[in-house]
């Protein structure tokens, strides 16, 4: 009886914060169905129809579809090459013993010590003398070389609970190093991939920060950039920003849906094999 009781609270609890985390996001999405004038004067309520008129609206008023296109661009790139990067570096230091192999992983290290805001100033000067200001490149090897340690970190981690046998499998066989990585070790690391992959898409298809301050023409900007000009100085058009907000979340949603058990897997177990 005791036992029983227990689990009902724990599912009551579970499904409270269930609803917490949900709600917001129902709100946002019956929101983008409702007129700016129900928004006011029923923030809570349902909307009296679901037209589509709002996504048309926004979709051609605020160039979405450029935006959409942008953002997804500098995030598939930019994770892509994060991905490669890290996941050889990694490697490199976790399977192979040298004189430098504490201070290389210490370098990566430092990269979740010190946010790359704070060098805001140098980083917008290196990039007028490249002359890479109003390019999607400036804001790639910005993304890159920021989530690199999170990656080195997150993949050096996966790399040590992996037996080096398997190494010397490999090589028994006739790999070379490149093919011990690409062969072996690469498909053991989705459940780090999911994680990592998904982790530095938020981060970057969220970003506002940086797009603001590389990029100053309207046909490259982001989504974050796109959604500020639904704010009016003396108005804003609510209804149109949550259409904004609940199509630019629906990439990052259908791609967890995707990858949500090989991410989860990398959050609790490392991907111990």
């Amino acid at each position: 009886m005791a036992l029983r009781l227990q689990q009902t609270v724990k599912y009551l609890i579970l499904s409270l914060f269930t609803f917490l985390s949900i709600y917001p996001v129902f709100l946002m999405i019956t929101s983008s169905f409702k007129t700016k004038q129900e928004i006011t004067t029923h923030p809570l309520g349902l909307p009296s129809s679901f037209s589509l008129d709002n996504y048309k609206e926004v979709w051609e008023k605020v160039h979405f579809s450029e935006y959409f296109v942008n953002s997804l661009y500098i995030t598939a790139i930019s994770v892509i090459l994060v991905l490669l990067v890290s996941s050889m570096a990694a490697f490199y230091v976790a399977r192979y013993s040298f004189r430098w192999n504490g201070m290389v992983l210490f370098f990566f290290m430092l990269g979740l010590m010190l946010p790359m805001k704070l060098a805001i100033s140098p980083l917008y000067m290196m990039m007028l003398k490249l002359g890479l200001l109003d390019t999607h490149l400036a804001l790639m090897i910005v993304y890159v070389a920021g989530h690199i340690s999170f990656a080195v970190f997150v993949f050096y981690g996966f790399f040590r609970t992996l037996p080096k046998d398997l190494d010397q499998s490999a090589r028994i066989d006739g790999c070379n190093d490149f093919q011990v990585y690409y062969k072996i070790v690469l498909p053991l690391m989705r459940p780090a991939l999911a994680t990592v992959s998904i982790v530095d898409s938020i981060g970057i298809w969220n970003d506002f920060f940086y797009p603001l301050i590389f990029i100053k023409s309207t046909e490259l900007g982001t989504i974050p950039l796109g959604m500020l000009t639904l704010f009016g100085e003396y108005d804003t058009d609510w209804n149109l920003l949550f259409c904004g907000l609940t199509l630019s979340s629906l990439p990052l949603i259908i791609a967890f849906l995707f990858a949500s058990r090989q991410f989860i897997e990398g959050m609790t177990t490392g991907a111990v094999k």
